[in-house]
């Protein structure tokens, strides 16, 4: 069978709702939008429900509401319909049953009514022998006045396709010319009965129902492929054109998987990642533009995306990589737009209570706070301390470098007069007016004059309580003249 590309370019991503969605789902979905949008076809979404027992409403919906939130939009899906409606395949199973009774009328399918049992007794029997396990074809042969007797005495079956014993070669647009042995397989179960079809056999039938174009998968579904050609074959469908997507590999070169810490697209957003960085980020998950170039929008990934330079090899997910990513959209954020996106978790944090802080007070805050932001929920950790009456600190951190004990002292009592008699609290003033008393405390001090760290690192620890934070200039001037003096002389006491 040749491969049929449609004149319109028709791609899908079929998630299954059984838990969160995987950022893998979101990754291949990118891949398929681009390629979609690249070659002016059609993205559809079509949610494969049909293992019941743990599909849940909650699951699809969750779906939905993180796909749209990365900006990844469909032309087609079960929240908009289009002309290949129903988008579930929970409500596509009168379209299954014809042709599985289509396969079964034609001898190219069988019910089987091997127990559970008698299956791995005879799997454990073909390990033993060092024989690759597939089934041995029992129920294959069974005459139509057996099948009948069989299923009158409600003994329990499924349904299996007759795999034939050939070579099945494909060109996969990432891989090349792909080969299986078909005959390794053994006979696929397609249906547990005719009101309940299996994966292999609902997702042929969809894609060629949707017209859909371009198969664009994990490589995880490589091995799926000879099956669903073999069904296409038998159901006289055309074979769309297949591209596997590289694996997505954690550090250590392993597969990606929920039992590994975060893999659902909705921890990437309650952490605080932006929808714009993580798109960025996935889309060089095995995809190269050929540049050194790491800043894509989204509109810039439509222009340049090309199958052509999806790679091979495993893509590594590679969370320094992201955070840097992250950080630099968080960055180019306007200020306004950026605080608005802080806010629910300093409330979440208990840190912001309503009326407790001027607008522009925050927006402050939020400024500089942001260079060290790798993700909003740092937000909490890097400006708690302006929200807070005291802040908590090891004592030993108010020293800079070799200071002596005693100069720390002094260097805070230093602070305490010289912005006790600022008449003008603005952080040029503060700034202006602690520089110009810290060369001469360094000289009185025998200290190298220009190294300021001897008067401002002490004053920046007791009004932070942070070995990391903005500048003293900055804390005060956000802080206020009670604050900052409050926190000064908090830190002589405890000295």
């Amino acid at each position: 069978m040749k491969t049929t590309v449609k004149k319109e370019i028709r791609v899908r991503i079929a998630p299954s709702p059984t838990g969160s969605a995987h950022i893998g789902t979101a990754r291949t979905a990118l891949f398929n939008y681009l390629f979609a949008k690249k070659n002016k076809g059609k993205f559809v979404l079509r949610i494969e429900d049909t293992d019941k027992e743990r599909s849940e409403q909650k699951w699809t919906d969750e779906i939905l509401t993180e796909l749209r939130w990365l900006g990844i939009k469909w032309d087609e899906g079960p929240d908009i319909g289009g002309k290949f409606s129903p988008y579930k395949q929970t409500q596509r199973m009168d379209i299954y049953k014809k042709y599985l009774e289509k396969l079964l009328s034609e001898k190219k399918s069988y019910y089987c009514f091997c127990s559970e049992e008698e299956l791995e007794s005879k799997r454990q029997d073909q390990l033993t022998r060092g024989v690759a396990p597939k089934y041995d074809g029992k129920c294959r042969n069974l005459s139509e006045k057996e099948i009948q007797k069989k299923i009158s005495s409600k003994e329990k079956a499924v349904i299996r396709f007759k795999v034939a014993d050939k070579k099945i070669r494909f060109l996969d647009l990432i891989r090349g010319m792909v080969e299986f042995n078909a005959g390794l397989l053994g006979d696929v179960v397609i249906a547990k009965d005719l009101g309940t079809p299996l994966y292999h056999f609902a997702v042929v039938v969809d894609d060629f129902e949707m017209q859909i174009s371009h198969i664009i998968r994990g490589e995880e579904h490589l091995s799926n492929t000879p099956r669903q050609i073999l069904l296409q074959e038998a159901l006289g469908f055309y074979q769309p054109v297949y591209a596997h997507l590289p694996l997505m590999l954690n550090m250590d070169k392993s597969k990606m998987s929920k039992r590994q810490g975060d893999v659902a697209i909705s921890d990437y957003h309650k952490n605080g990642y932006l929808p714009e960085a993580l798109i960025n980020f996935m889309a060089l998950l095995g995809w190269n533009p050929g540049t050194e170039k790491e800043i894509f929008s989204l509109a810039k990934l439509v222009k340049e995306f090309s199958i052509e330079k999806v790679q091979k090899a495993g893509a590594i997910f590679n969370v320094q990589r992201l955070d840097f990513i992250n950080g630099f959209y968080i960055r180019e954020k306007p200020i306004e737009k950026l605080t608005e996106l802080c806010i629910p978790y300093l409330k979440e944090a208990g840190l912001l209570i309503a009326g407790q802080i001027s607008e522009n007070k925050l927006e402050k805050i939020i400024e500089v706070s942001k260079t060290r932001m790798k993700k909003l929920f740092d937000i909490v950790e890097l400006s708690g301390f302006f929200f807070v009456d005291k802040v908590a600190y090891d004592k030993n951190l108010l020293k800079w470098d070799d200071m002596k004990d005693g100069d720390i002292k002094d260097a805070l009592l230093l602070c305490d007069k010289t912005l006790s008699e600022l008449k003008d609290w603005e952080i040029k003033k503060i700034e202006w007016a602690l520089m110009g008393v810290a060369g001469e405390f360094n000289r009185q001090k025998g200290y190298p004059e220009k190294n300021r760290g001897f008067l401002l690192w002490p004053m920046r620890v007791a009004l932070s309580g942070k070995q990391f934070s903005p500048s003293p200039f900055e804390i005060s001037d956000i802080l206020g003249r009670e604050k900052t003096l409050k926190r000064i002389r908090g830190a002589v006491e405890k000295l």
